[in-house]
């Protein structure tokens, strides 16, 4: 049984890592920063960046019967616009844990996903995808870091101390 106070942690810890990772970003140009690279799904560190994040954004949407699709371009214009975005998104995800109980994170229920598509879900699942969700993109931002002349440092994966 997952608790919102285990997700709450985890999403915590993993906003710490995304955050280390958008402080290393800032030392991009802003041509860097939008810079496209070949074999990425997400061709910018931008891109990578803002969808980790509007990807927890839709998810929690999900959750609480919103379809959040929609993307705008100044939400990844540069580093603080994206910092701006990313808060509110932690925001929203914090307050849908603070207010659930565990019947309601880990009760698998209907809920309508892209397209519209309909899928029994359990929300404790939903909500570690988005966090696991985020380092599928950190690795890519790490290449990304790399190709770009500024590799991305030690110790910046999972924190696992307070």
């Amino acid at each position: 049984m997952h608790t919102a106070a285990a997700l709450l942690d985890l999403h915590d810890r993993t906003h710490r890592s995304l955050d280390a990772f958008i402080d290393h970003c800032a030392g991009f140009s802003p041509e860097d920063w939008a810079r496209e690279l070949e074999g990425f799904g997400y061709p910018t560190i931008a891109l990578q960046l803002h969808h980790a994040v509007t990807a927890e954004r839709y998810w929690v949407g999900v959750l609480k019967g919103e379809m959040l699709i929609d993307e705008h371009e100044k939400d990844y214009a540069s580093v603080e616009a994206l910092r701006a975005h990313r808060q509110q998104v932690i925001e929203t995800t914090r307050a849908y844990l603070e207010a659930a109980d565990d019947a309601e994170l880990n009760t698998r229920r209907e809920m309508t996903t892209w397209g519209p598509r309909q899928a029994e879900l359990m929300p404790a699942q939903v909500l570690l995808r988005t966090q696991t969700h985020v380092f599928q993109h950190l690795g890519q931002v790490a290449a990304m870091s790399r190709l770009l002349g500024r590799p991305i440092p030690r110790g910046m994966d999972f924190p696992l101390g307070p």
